[in-house]
C-alpha cells in the first residue's frame, strides 16, 4: 500500500540517526530506486522530510517534527511542569502558570500558587487565556512562527486590545520591544489590576507554542521586580522547554 510505504520510509529516516541516501532507503525497503525517488520526493514536497541538496541524503522534516511536538498531550506537559511551576512560585511569592498554544487560541494548562498561606495571591483559573495574564499572548506572538502568530494576534490579542480602551502604558504597541527583552509584561489599568509577566517556550526547532508566567497584584510587581522575574522566566523557559521535548507519551 502507497500509505505503507511512505511510513516505512519515514521510519527508516528517523531510525537511522543521521542524513541517509536513496541507495540506503532502497536497500533498507527492497523497494525499485525509481518508486524510492518518487515516495521521497512526495515526503519532501510536503516538508516530512528535508534533503541535503549536494548530497541528496535526507532527515526528517520540520513539518514531521512539528506534528510530533504539537501532539504532546496536556497530561505529560503538566508532569513534566508542575515541579518547576511550583518552585518558581515559592521562589517569587506568586503566581505562575503554564500557558499553550491551541486551535488558534492560548490556554493556561497549569497553575501553582505560592505556599504561603498568610499572602494573597491572584489564581487565574484554567482554559482560555484570561485578561489579567495577557503577557503570555504577547510573548508568544512574539516569538510564534507566522502562521500561529497572526492567529493569536486575531484571535487573542486584537479582540483583548479593543476591550481595553482605557488601557495604560503597558500594552506594548509592536512586538519588537519584547523581542528584544526576551519577555513581556502587561500592567492592568484598573484599582485592582494585575500584572502579568511571561516568557515564550519554544520547542525543539517550533517557535513559542508555550509560555512561563508570573500574575500577581500591580502594588506588589513594581518595575524592578517585573524585571527580575522576567530575566528568570527566561532562563526558567529553557529548562521547561527541554522538559516538555523530553517527556514521554503518557500511561493508559
Amino acid at each position: 500500500m502507497h500509505l505503507e510505504r511512505l511510513i516505512a520510509i519515514l521510519e527508516i529516516i528517523a531510525v537511522s540517526g543521521r542524513a541517509i541516501s536513496v541507495s540506503d532507503i532502497q536497500k533498507a525497503t527492497a523497494l525499485p530506486k525509481p518508486t524510492v525517488y518518487r515516495l521521497c520526493s512526495a515526503l519532501a514536497d510536503h516538508q516530512l522530510i528535508d534533503s541535503d541538496e549536494e548530497n541528496s541524503r535526507y532527515v526528517i522534516g520540520e513539518r514531521l517534527i512539528r506534528i510530533a511536538l504539537l501532539g504532546k498531550s496536556d497530561v505529560d506537559v503538566r508532569r513534566v511542569a508542575a515541579p518547576i511551576l511550583a518552585k518558581s512560585a515559592i521562589k517569587f511569592g506568586e503566581t505562575v502558570y503554564l500557558s499553550r498554544y491551541r486551535n488558534g487560541g492560548i490556554d493556561i494548562i497549569h497553575v501553582e500558587t505560592p505556599n504561603d498561606p498568610t499572602r494573597g495571591h491572584i489564581y487565574p483559573g484554567l482554559g482560555p487565556l484570561p485578561q489579567n495574564c495577557m503577557a503570555s499572548a504577547f510573548v508568544m506572538a512574539a516569538f510564534a512562527e507566522d502562521p500561529f502568530r497572526q492567529e493569536i494576534l486575531n484571535n487573542v490579542i486584537n479582540p483583548y486590545k479593543e476591550a481595553r480602551n482605557n488601557a495604560k502604558g503597558a500594552a506594548p504597541l509592536d512586538l519588537d520591544p519584547v523581542r528584544v527583552a526576551g519577555f513581556a509584561h502587561i500592567e492592568q489599568a484598573t484599582e485592582f489590576g494585575a500584572t502579568s509577566i511571561s516568557a515564550p517556550i519554544s520547542i525543539g526547532t517550533l517557535g513559542a507554542t508555550f509560555a512561563i508566567g508570573v500574575v500577581g497584584p500591580n502594588d506588589r510587581l513594581l518595575e524592578d521586580t517585573t524585571q527580575k522575574i522576567g530575566k528568570e522566566l527566561i532562563k526558567i523557559s529553557s529548562q521547561m522547554g527541554g522538559a516538555i521535548q523530553l517527556c514521554n507519551v503518557s500511561e493508559v
